[in-house]
C-alpha cells in the first residue's frame, strides 16, 4: 500500500484566510465557464479550510459599474440601476442553490463600496501616488461623449482579431487601450472616433516594476502557476506603463478629487477594492475587525481568476495596495485558462454558453454532477472542452458506477444483515489493515493537491477512495460469507462503513450537497478533515444508521440530446438576431431592369449532383420550355423536397457550367430569420408557369 506524507507543515500554516473570487459582471447570468474558471475551484479550497480549521473569510460580490453595464442598458431601453439590480439577484440566487459557500457575496453600488473606494483614491492622491495627465483619448462626436474601453471596437494589434474591445482582446486575451486598435469603431455608432483630449488620473506601473519584478518573478517563481508567472513576466520584460484609473463616464463612482467631476473611477480600480468593501461589511455583521484580514502579516491572501484577469490581479491591484502601503499582498493567484462548450469558445454575446440558472432547472437536485464534471475537466493548465457527453459520462460512469454504487451497497447489505446498526467487527486481517491505513492516507493525498491548487487532480483522488471502497467490497464478498462465516462479514461491513464514512467528510469540498445527505443516511456526528486521518474509527459499532437513498442517478441519452438542440437553436437565433442586412447596391436606372426575364416555373425533376455536397441539378418547367438549373441548395433541401414546388426564375442569364452540366437560368431564393434558405415564391392561385414578374 501506498503511504503519503501531507504536504502542509502544521507550525508554520497561516490560520487565517482571505480567498476572494473574481467579481462577475452584472449584465448577465453566471455561466459554467464562470464556475470552471473560478467560483467552484474557490469554493472546493474555502470549503476544505473550514474543515480543517482555519478561519476563513471567502469574499465576492457583484461588479456593478463598467461600460458592458451601460451597454447592456442602452440595448434593452432602462437605466444601468435597473440592469445591475435584476442580474445581482439572479446571480447572488444563483450562487446560493448552487452550493457557493461566500462568507459575504456583496454588490459594488453599495455605500460602503463607494465610501472605500474613494478614500482608497483619496490615499494615493494624497501620497501623490498618481501622474495627472492631459492625454487625448477615442471621442463619439455623434454621440457626444469620450468612448470607454467597451464602447470601442476594432482589429487586435496582437492576434488581428478584428472584434476585439478597447480593453481586451477576448481572443487572444491581451489586456488593451482604446487607442491601441486598429480601424477602431465607436460601439454606440459605429462611427469611426476622432481624438479628444480629456484629463485623467494614471497609476505609473513603471515606478512599481522593481518591486514586482522582486515579489513575483524571483519570489513566486516557484509557487505560482507557470500560466500566471508567465503572462505577468511577458508584461513586466515588455515594459510597464503609466495606467489610467478613472474614465469619462457618467455611471459608476464619482471621482472625490477637485476636477474630477464628470468622471468616474476605472471600474478596475474600483472593482478589486470590492473585495475590501465586502470584507469590511462581512466583519461589521460578524462583529470582527476588517482589517486582520487585509493588513495582517498572517494572513494568506488568494484570489481566484480567470486568465483575463491575470493582469489586474498581479500587475495592477497589487501595486494598488503596495501604493496605499498597509495592506499585504496575495500569496498566490491561482487562475485557470478559458473552459469552452462543444468545440467552440464560450460567448455571453453570442448566447453559446450553459446558463447557470437553466442548469438548475433542467438538473434539479443535480448540482454535485456539475460541480463534480466541471472539477474533473477543469482548464487548470490550458483551455478545455466541456461537452455534454463527457457530462453525462463523469455522472453515469464514475459518480454512479463508482462512487453512489459503492454507498449504495454499503447501506442496503446493512440494513438488510442487522437492521442499520453497525455490528462490531472480529480480528482484522492483512487486507483490513491495509484498506483502513490507505483510507487513514486519502486526507493528506487530497489536501496536498488542494493546498497546490491541483483541484482536478483532487477529485480524482477522491474518487479513488470509493474505488477503494468498491474493490475491497468485490474482493471480500460479504454477500458471499454472510452464509458461511458470519463474524468475518461483520468485520467487512464495519471496515466498509468506515470508507463511507470518510467519503462523507472527504467529499464536503467537491460534492457537498452529496456529503450532506451521506451524513444523513449515516447519521453521522461531525467529523473533521483531520478526523479521518487520526481516529481509528469514524462510525462506530451499534451506531444506527438510516436506509438507502440513491446519491445519484443516471442522466438518460434524452436529457443530453435535449441540452444540445437547446444550444443549436440558441446559436441559429443569435445568428439571426445578429444577421448583417446588406447594404443597397449600385443605383441602377430603369432600362437595367427590364433586361431582367423573371419567370414562374415549377420544379419537375431533382437529382442530387455526384460527389459534391451542394449542389442539385433541377428540371424545370419554365412556361417557355423545360430546362436544367444547377442550384446550391442541397445542404438544405433533398430532391424528394423540391420537386412541384413554384419558384421564381431568371430566365435570361447566360448559361454556365457546373461541374460539367449546363446550368441554364438561376432560381431565386433567400433566408428565413433562422438562417435557413427558402424560395421566393409565386404561390397564389392562377399564377400559371411563364406569366413574366415585374
Amino acid at each position: 500500500m501506498r503511504t503519503f506524507v501531507a504536504s502542509k507543515n502544521k507550525k508554520n500554516m497561516s490560520k487565517r484566510y482571505t480567498i476572494t473570487a473574481a467579481l462577475p459582471y452584472t449584465n448577465g447570468p453566471i455561466h459554467i465557464g464562470h464556475l470552471a474558471g473560478v467560483y467552484v475551484p474557490a469554493d472546493i479550497y474555502s470549503r476544505y479550510l473550514r474543515l480543517t480549521g482555519n478561519d476563513v473569510a471567502f469574499i465576492c460580490g457583484s461588479d456593478e459599474h463598467g461600460v458592458p453595464i451601460t451597454i447592456k442598458a442602452k440595448k434593452e431601453g432602462v437605466t444601468p440601476q435597473d440592469i445591475v439590480d435584476k442580474y445581482h439577484a439572479i446571480i447572488k440566487q444563483s450562487f446560493l442553490d448552487f452550493g457557493i459557500s461566500f462568507d459575504n457575496y456583496s454588490r459594488t453600488s453599495a455605500k460602503i463600496h463607494h465610501d472605500t473606494a474613494q478614500e482608497f483614491f483619496k490615499t494615493l492622491y494624497k501620497k501623490n501616488e498618481f501622474v495627472e495627465e492631459v492625454t487625448e483619448q477615442l471621442y463619439d462626436a455623434e454621440a457626444n461623449q469620450f468612448l470607454a474601453d467597451r464602447f470601442v471596437t476594432g482589429t487586435c494589434p496582437k492576434c488581428g482579431n478584428e472584434e476585439a474591445y478597447g480593453d481586451q482582446c477576448e481572443s487572444c486575451g491581451s489586456s488593451l487601450n482604446a487607442t491601441d486598435l486598429i480601424n477602431p469603431k465607436s460601439a454606440i455608432t459605429g462611427n469611426v472616433p476622432s481624438l479628444k483630449e480629456t484629463k485623467h488620473w494614471f497609476l505609473p506601473l513603471n515606478k512599481h516594476e522593481e518591486f514586482l519584478r522582486e515579489w513575483i518573478l524571483k519570489g513566486h517563481k516557484k509557487d505560482w502557476k507557470p500560466n500566471v508567472y508567465g503572462q505577468v513576466k511577458s508584461w513586466i520584460d515588455d515594459g510597464l506603463r503609466p495606467r489610467a484609473v478613472t474614465r469619462d463616464l457618467d455611471w459608476g463612482i464619482p471621482v472625490p478629487v477637485e476636477g474630477g467631476e464628470g468622471k468616474v473611477l476605472y471600474v478596475w480600480f474600483d472593482a478589486p477594492i470590492g473585495y475590501i468593501s465586502a470584507t469590511k461589511e462581512w466583519a461589521e455583521r460578524e462583529g470582527k475587525n476588517w482589517e486582520d484580514y487585509w493588513k495582517d502579516e498572517d494572513t494568506k491572501l488568494v484570489h481566484f481568476i480567470g486568465k483575463d484577469n491575470i493582469v489586474f490581479h498581479c500587475i495592477i491591484f497589487p501595486s494598488m495596495l503596495k501604493a496605499e502601503g498597509s495592506y499585504i499582498l496575495p500569496e498566490n493567484v491561482p487562475a485557470n485558462e478559458f473552459l469552452n462548450l462543444e468545440g467552440q469558445k464560450l460567448s455571453t454575446s453570442k448566447n453559446w454558453a450553459v446558463w447557470l440558472p437553466d442548469y438548475l432547472i433542467d438538473f434539479p437536485n443535480q448540482q454535485d454532477v456539475l460541480r463534480y464534471a466541471l472539477t474533473a475537466n477543469a482548464p487548470e493548465t490550458k483551455d478545455n472542452d466541456f461537452t455534454w457527453k463527457d457530462f453525462q459520462a463523469r455522472n453515469n460512469n464514475e459518480l454512479v458506477a463508482i462512487f453512489g454504487n459503492f454507498i449504495n451497497r454499503v447501506v442496503v447489505l446493512s440494513n438488510k444483515y442487522y437492521d442499520g446498526i453497525i455490528p462490531a467487527p472480529s480480528d482484522y486481517l492483512e487486507i483490513d489493515e491495509e484498506t483502513l491505513a490507505a483510507v487513514k492516507a486519502y486526507p493528506a493525498v487530497i489536501s496536498s493537491s488542494i493546498e497546490r491548487y491541483r483541484f482536478r487532480e483532487a477529485s480524482q483522488e477522491l474518487m479513488n477512495l470509493a474505488r477503494l471502497g468498491n474493490k475491497y467490497l468485490a474482493d471480500e464478498e460479504p454477500w458471499k460469507t454472510i452464509k458461511t462465516d458470519e463474524a468475518r462479514t461483520k468485520t467487512v461491513m464495519f471496515v466498509a462503513l468506515q470508507i463511507a464514512s470518510a467519503l462523507a467528510v472527504l467529499s464536503e469540498p467537491f460534492l457537498p450537497f452529496t456529503s450532506d445527505k451521506l451524513k444523513g443516511i449515516l447519521n453521522m456526528n461531525d467529523n473533521g478533515w483531520e478526523d479521518v486521518s487520526t481516529k481509528d474509527i469514524l462510525i462506530p459499532a451499534l451506531h444506527h444508521i438510516g436506509k438507502a437513498d440513491l446519491l445519484f442517478s443516471k442522466i438518460e441519452d434524452e436529457q443530453i440530446e435535449a441540452q444540445l438542440e437547446k444550444l443549436i437553436a440558441s446559436k441559429k437565433a443569435n445568428e439571426a438576431a445578429n444577421k448583417v442586412i446588406e447594404p443597397q447596391k449600385d443605383e441602377i436606372v430603369f432600362e437595367d431592369f427590364t433586361k431582367l426575364d423573371l419567370r414562374v416555373g415549377t420544379i419537375i425533376e431533382a437529382e442530387k449532383m455526384p460527389k459534391t455536397k451542394k449542389l442539385l441539378v433541377l428540371k424545370v418547367d419554365t412556361g417557355i420550355d423545360k430546362r436544367t438549373i444547377v442550384s446550391g441548395i442541397a445542404e438544405s433541401f433533398s430532391p424528394e423536397d423540391v420537386i412541384g414546388k413554384r419558384v421564381t426564375v431568371l430566365v435570361n442569364l447566360a448559361p454556365r457550367k457546373l461541374r460539367g452540366v449546363e446550368s441554364q437560368g438561376m432560381i431565386l431564393m433567400t433566408e428565413d430569420e433562422g438562417g435557413n434558405l427558402v424560395f421566393v415564391n409565386p404561390d397564389t392561385d392562377g399564377v400559371n408557369n411563364g406569366l413574366q414578374i415585374s
